[in-house]
């Protein structure tokens, strides 16, 4: 059976091109009979189907995926969103000659339908006119199930991010409970994770070449059924906290660093009694390594972490800890009778590659048979760039590491000014703003660690937490002349940088926070402190508050130095596992001391597959070694705790002035109860004597005072204009 996967993956750019290259370039991906006809094509070799409007942008998956393969020289079709009650409108395109693609668009199904409440969203950001139920919930299941029914004998190979972060056994925040792997119930062939560009790739041309989907096994990214794990692979048996098996010692990533990374003369060092040299201990390391690849991990199976909260827990800190491409082992997990196998992460992509991918033929614009209409998402990146791919910041309510990896991922600078330019000349609309240079996080381009050994050995879950590693490149040079070249292409009046930005690493480079400050703010730049309490901000992975206070500091510096009126807008989260009610009213203190009205908030939102899911569920912390006496999680589940929490955040709305009275009360903060600026919330509602009726509800019409001021901005109390809304 399979073998391991390869270390070297082959070039994208370096595939024989396929036989219908001939039909050349389309202006959009055909969506419709005609439009094939219009192409010449009498068939499709590859159908994606997709749960977001097609918009032929490098900013959506289908777009990405579809160009890439175009340029391999396969004829791609689109079926968007598509009537899923019955298989027809699957065959409006005909039987594709490779296979069907499905994902279910740029986000998880069940977050784009349902709020953080569990409330149907009206909206859909995807879809055009912003209308809300254009897919079904955990529509790769049904569209899946669907292009089985339309062409049985068809491989399904599904992907995007509700495969990737559902690809293993997982907690469901929806139904509360815990559903097996997204493949099982697709009943696909194959699930591609993460980005998939390679592997995507890899399929096609293997299928191309009359290859039986069953047998490709051998792609890193890709997760498929097994019926035994074959006999030449050594399994570590990690199925059980009490009897884990064989416990391998942890590589030590920085055995040889101070070699390594620091190149020190032997001079230089004090001559003592050395037995082991670094490059021993190199070669050590790096056999190590090799060995791993012959290794699988048996995880605890899908009835087990369904029935067990540790076990669970158990089985999300092994997956975190298997993330890293360079030393990452193949996975095994048994899903009630069927076994599947993850492969290891792909292989991040190079610059050139990452040139390659986004150099392709984009109309920019999405399908004219849309006529128009406003498409939300489209509308908020229409006039952005997507400089990078990645987050080493490993925050543990976040799925970015999960699907893209920690690794970043960068284009070059002529490629992200090439795209620029032509945004400018093609796109309809520019008036010489740039509304965004970023990706995952603005600031971690060109940003990587300083040994291409020690990358591949390290298992840190993240980069900068709980500070900076010694080994982590922290130069912004590369971005700063990013920015300066971008601003001074002709025809470009300001370019913005709307990404969330790392500040605790901005500090690091003050030149950084200059240029930025003094050239790409627009008044107010968003940043996410997301807590000030020590103990939700070690589950969360985030910076004490120390990071944002300097990093506010020189805000301000260069804000003044510039001329410039310009505010941090912080976000926080509430209700985030490892928050007491306590934490919240110290969060609410600080907010009203600094000033802060914050006017929208958000409860946690336990995705598929993050850490912090994995605590909500299970009351345990996968950060540390996890057992039935390990470390418990304090969490906010109910609805009313889960909106006490919430209304901490906005303790200037009447409406939440009872409950946060109530909480503390219960907490002893009575002292924080009165009517001066001093104290949080008032002793009364607005207008009311003490033992009148409260007027919040009136015939089932929210009291005219009260509805006033629960509009009140962000920064109201600043004397901001209502652009600080948020």
């Amino acid at each position: 059976m399979h073998s391991a996967v390869s270390i070297q993956p082959k070039p994208l750019n370096q595939y024989p091109m396929y036989w219908a290259e001939c039909f050349g370039i389309a202006s959009f991906l055909p969506t419709t009979r005609e439009e094939m006809e219009i192409l010449g094509w009498d068939s499709c070799d590859i159908i994606i189907v997709t749960g977001d409007a097609y918009v032929d942008h490098p900013s959506f998956g289908m777009a990405i995926i579809g160009r890439l393969l175009e340029a391999q020289g396969f004829r791609v079709g689109i079926i968007d969103q598509p009537q899923w009650q019955s298989s027809k409108p699957f065959k409006i395109l005909g039987r594709p000659n490779l296979f069907f693609g499905v994902t279910a668009g740029n986000m998880d199904s069940m977050i784009n339908r349902y709020t953080a409440d569990r409330k149907i969203r009206s909206d859909d950001a995807y879809t055009p006119g912003d209308i809300g139920g254009k897919r079904p919930d955990r529509c790769s299941i049904v569209y899946s199930q669907r292009c089985r029914e339309a062409y049985r004998d068809v491989p399904v190979v599904i992907g995007g991010i509700e495969a990737s972060l559902r690809r293993i056994a997982h907690y469901d925040y929806w139904q509360d409970k815990v559903r097996r792997s997204i493949l099982a119930d697709a009943k696909a062939d194959l699930l591609l994770f993460g980005n998939a560009e390679r592997a995507i790739v890899e399929v096609a041309h293997r299928l191309s070449l009359g290859e039986d989907i069953s047998t490709i096994n051998d792609i890193r990214g890709t997760a498929f059924f097994i019926d035994e794990i074959p006999d030449h692979w050594q399994v570590v048996d990690s199925t059980n906290v009490d009897k884990p098996g064989r416990l391998e010692k942890r590589i030590n990533p920085y055995e040889y660093s101070q070699n390594e990374v620091c190149d020190k003369k032997e001079s230089d060092t004090p001559k003592k009694s050395v037995t082991v040299s670094f490059s021993d201990k190199r070669q050590r390391v790096q056999e190590k390594l090799k060995g791993r690849m012959n290794a699988v991990i048996r995880m605890p199976s899908f009835n087990d972490v369904s029935r067990d909260p540790v076990l669970y827990a158990h089985a999300n800190r092994v997956l975190h800890l298997e993330t890293n491409p360079g030393n990452a082992r193949p996975l095994v997990q048994n899903q009630g009778g069927q076994k599947i196998w993850f492969n290891p992460p792909p292989i991040p992509l190079t610059t050139e590659e990452m040139d390659y991918i986004f150099g392709l033929e984009y109309a920019r614009v999405p399908h004219p048979k849309y006529h128009g209409s406003r498409i939300p998402a489209y509308e908020m990146i229409r006039f952005s760039v997507n400089i990078m791919r990645g987050c080493f910041g490993g925050c543990t309510f976040c799925s970015i590491t999960e699907h893209e990896g920690r690794i970043i991922q960068n284009r070059s600078e002529d490629s992200i000014i090439r795209e620029i330019e032509e945004m400018r000349d093609k796109v309809p609309g520019f008036t010489g703003v740039v509304s965004d240079l970023g990706g995952p996080t603005a600031n971690m381009y060109r940003i990587a660690c300083k040994s291409r050994q020690i990358e591949s050995a390290c298992r840190r879950p993240s980069c900068v937490y709980p500070k900076i590693c010694e080994n982590l490149n922290t130069d912004h040079s590369a971005l700063i002349s990013l920015y300066k070249r971008a601003r001074n292409i002709k025809g470009v009046k300001k370019v913005l940088i709307a990404s969330g930005l790392r500040y605790d690493l901005a500090v690091e480079s003050p030149e950084y926070v200059e240029e930025l400050v003094t050239h790409h703010v627009g008044g107010y730049l968003k940043i996410a402190p997301e807590h000030t309490e020590s103990g939700p901000l070690s589950k969360m992975m985030k910076p004490g508050m120390g990071s944002y206070n300097r990093f506010k500091e020189l805000f301000e510096k260069f804000s003044e130095k510039a001329g410039k009126k310009q505010y941090l807008i912080p976000y926080f989260i509430a209700a985030h596992p490892g928050t007491t009610e306590e934490d919240m009213m110290n969060l609410a203190i600080w907010l009203k001391a600094n000033g802060f009205k914050a006017d929208q908030v958000q409860n946690f939102y336990p995705s598929p597959m993050a850490t912090a899911t994995a605590m909500y569920h299970t009351g345990k912390n996968p950060l540390k070694k996890v057992s039935k006496e390990s470390e418990a999680v304090e969490t906010a589940k109910g609805d009313r705790q889960r909106r006490l929490h919430k209304a901490f955040l906005r303790y200037h709305d009447p409406d939440n002035w009872p409950m946060i009275r109530e909480a503390l009360q219960k907490l002893g903060r009575e002292d924080l109860i009165g009517n001066t600026r001093a104290h949080l919330v008032p002793a009364e509602q607005p207008g009311l004597r003490v033992g009148c009726k409260s007027p919040r509800r009136k015939n089932g019409n929210t009291n005219k005072r009260s509805k006033s001021l629960k509009g009140k901005i962000l920064t109201q109390h600043l004397g901001l204009p209502p652009r600080a809304k948020r």
